[in-house]
C-alpha cells in the first residue's frame, strides 16, 4: 500500500512539474515575440544531465551543435541546471552578450557555486563577491606588476622540472601541470612556497572544480557534495593563513604590499570597513582556482598536441632554443624573452581553440528583450559556449586541423577566438595566464622532447577538459 501512495504522488508531482513546464515556456503573456525553438526535457531536471554527460563523455561541443542543427544555428532554448535558458551561438551571439553586459544581461552564477563558495556577508553573492573582486585585481594584473613576476615564475618553474620531470623516464603530466601552476599561484597570492605546503593546500582542488558546476544534489557522495566538504577545508587551511599573516604583519616578518593577501586584508571599503578573515579566505579561495585550474588544462593540452605534432614541437623548441641561448647562466626569462615568443603563443592559442578551458558561461537577462526574432524573458539564463565559433568552419576553416598560422598578422576575427570570455566580463588574468603558460613551455622543450604512452586517451570535460588517465608520457631529455 505505501508503494502504491508513493507511486501516485510521484506521479502527481510529475503532472505538476509538466503543467508548470507548459504554462511557462508555452504561454508566457506579454512577450513581444515567440520564444526560441527547443525543448526543456525532464520536469525539474530538464536538459542538465545531457549538458553536462556530454562533457563527462568528452564531447562537450556535441550537446550544442546538435541543438543547432534541430532548432536554430543562432539560438535555442533549453532548461540548464534548474533555470529556463536561451543558448545564443557564433560570433553574433558572442558579440551581442558582450557588448551588452550590464545594459540586457549581467553575469550569473548557478545555485551551485553560492552553496560551494557561501559568502561569509549574508547581504551578498558570489556574483556581488566578483563584482568587489574585479574591481581589486588591476594593481596586481596591470603589465608593470606582471613584468615583476616573471623572474619569479620562472624560478618556481625550474624548481618545478628539477624536482618533478628530471631524471625520470616517464611522468604523468596533467597532476604535474597543476601542481606548477598552483605552487606559481600560492607564492604570488599568499606567499606560501615551501612544497609541502603548496601540495597541502593543492590537495582539495580537485575535487572542488568538479563538483562546482554540476547538478546541486546534496548527498554524501555526489560530486556537489564532496566540493562543499572540499571548500570548507580550503577555507580552514586559509584562515589559518590569515592568522599567521596577522602575526607576521605586527612583528614586521611579512610586508603590507608582498601579495595579494596582504593588500586584502589592509585595505577598507568605502565606509572604512575591512573585511572578515571568512571574507578574505573567500576571496582567496577564488582566486586560487581561477588562477591555476584553466592555465594547467592549458599546459597538459600543450604537452598533447606538441606530443603529437613534432613539426610544430620542432618550431617552438627552435624559437625557446633561441632565447636559451642569449641567457647568462643562472639568468632568469625577463619581459623581453616573453615578447619573442611569438610562435609559441600563437600554438599555445590554437590549443586553447581547440581544448578551451573556460567551454562557456552563463548570463541573467535583466529586463525582456528580442534577439533574432525570439523573446528572451527577464530573468531567464542565456549560455554562450566557445565551440560555436572555435569549431565553425565559417569561422576557423578546417577547424579540426591545428594550424597556429591562424593567429599571425590581425588574427581570427573579433569575437570567434573567446577562451578568455569577452567585453567588461573578459577574465582579468588573461595576461598572467599568458606569462605561466609561456614560462612553462619554455622550461618544458628547452629540456624535454616526449611521447604519449597512451595513444588515443579520453578527454573528459568536467568542467574543464582534462585527460582521463593524467596524460602519462615518456621523456627524451636533451643532450647538453
Amino acid at each position: 500500500m505505501e508503494l502504491f501512495y508513493v507511486s501516485l504522488l510521484t506521479s502527481f508531482v510529475l503532472l505538476v512539474s509538466l503543467a508548470l513546464h507548459y504554462l511557462f515556456f508555452k504561454s508566457k503573456p506579454g512577450l513581444l515575440a515567440p520564444l526560441p525553438p527547443g525543448r526543456t526535457g525532464w520536469p525539474m531536471v530538464g536538459e542538465s544531465i545531457e549538458f553536462l554527460s556530454t562533457g563527462w563523455k568528452g564531447h562537450p561541443e556535441k550537446f550544442i551543435f546538435d541543438r543547432m542543427a534541430k532548432y536554430s544555428p543562432i539560438v535555442f532554448r533549453s532548461h540548464l541546471l534548474g533555470e529556463p535558458a536561451a543558448v545564443f551561438c557564433g560570433a553574433v551571439g558572442n558579440k551581442f552578450l558582450f557588448s551588452n553586459e550590464n545594459k540586457l544581461v549581467q553575469s550569473w552564477w548557478p545555485s551551485s557555486v553560492d552553496k560551494v563558495f557561501p559568502s561569509s556577508s549574508s547581504t551578498s553573492s558570489s556574483k556581488e563577491e566578483a563584482i568587489k573582486m574585479r574591481k581589486m585585481l588591476p594593481n596586481f594584473l596591470k603589465p608593470e606588476a606582471l613584468q615583476k613576476y616573471i623572474g619569479i615564475m620562472d624560478r618556481i618553474a625550474q624548481k618545478h622540472f628539477e624536482s618533478s620531470w628530471a631524471n625520470n623516464d616517464q611522468v604523468e603530466a596533467f597532476p604535474l601541470c597543476k601542481t606548477y601552476t598552483f605552487w606559481i599561484a600560492s607564492k604570488l597570492f599568499v606567499s606560501v612556497e615551501d612544497p609541502t605546503e603548496v601540495a597541502k593546500l593543492l590537495e582539495p582542488f580537485s575535487v572542488l572544480a568538479s563538483g562546482l558546476i554540476s547538478v546541486p544534489i546534496n548527498l554524501p557522495g555526489t560530486p556537489f557534495n564532496q566540493a562543499i566538504k572540499a571548500s570548507n577545508k580550503i577555507r580552514k587551511m586559509l584562515v589559518a593563513i590569515i592568522k599567521q599573516r596577522k602575526i607576521d604583519l605586527a612583528d614586521g616578518k611579512a610586508s603590507p604590499t608582498q601579495d595579494i593577501l596582504s593588500h586584502m586584508m589592509l585595505t577598507s571599503d568605502e565606509n572604512g570597513k575591512y573585511m572578515h578573515d571568512l571574507d578574505v579566505a573567500d576571496k582567496i579561495l577564488g582566486l586560487l582556482i581561477g588562477g591555476h585550474d584553466t592555465a594547467s588544462s592549458a599546459c597538459a593540452f600543450i604537452i598533447k598536441f606538441l606530443a603529437e605534432l613534432p613539426e610544430i614541437y620542432e618550431g617552438v623548441y627552435k624559437e625557446q632554443m633561441e632565447i636559451a641561448k642569449s641567457k647568462a647562466p643562472g639568468e632568469f626569462l625577463n619581459w623581453d624573452d616573453i615578447q619573442k615568443m611569438k610562435y609559441s603563443w600563437n600554438v599555445a592559442c590554437e590549443v586553447l581553440r581547440l581544448a578551451p578551458p573556460l567551454q562557456g558561461a552563463f548570463r541573467e537577462a535583466l529586463s525582456d528583450f528580442v534577439y533574432n526574432g525570439f523573446s528572451i524573458p527577464k530573468g531567464w539564463k542565456i549560455y554562450w559556449s566557445a565551440n560555436t565559433t572555435h569549431r565553425n568552419a565559417e569561422c576557423f576553416p578546417q577547424p579540426e586541423k591545428f594550424d597556429p598560422t591562424r593567429f599571425e598578422g590581425s588574427g581570427p576575427a573579433p569575437y570567434t577566438f573567446v577562451p578568455f570570455g569577452g567585453g567588461p566580463r573578459m577574465c582579468p588574468g588573461k595576461e598572467y595566464a599568458r606569462l605561466e603558460i609561456l614560462i612553462f613551455i619554455h622550461n618544458l622543450v628547452t629540456r624535454f622532447k616526449w611521447e604519449k604512452i597512451i595513444p588515443n586517451e579520453k578527454i573528459v570535460v568536467n568542467p574543464m577538459p582534462i585527460p582521463a588517465q593524467g596524460l602519462p608520457i615518456r621523456l627524451y631529455p636533451h643532450k647538453a
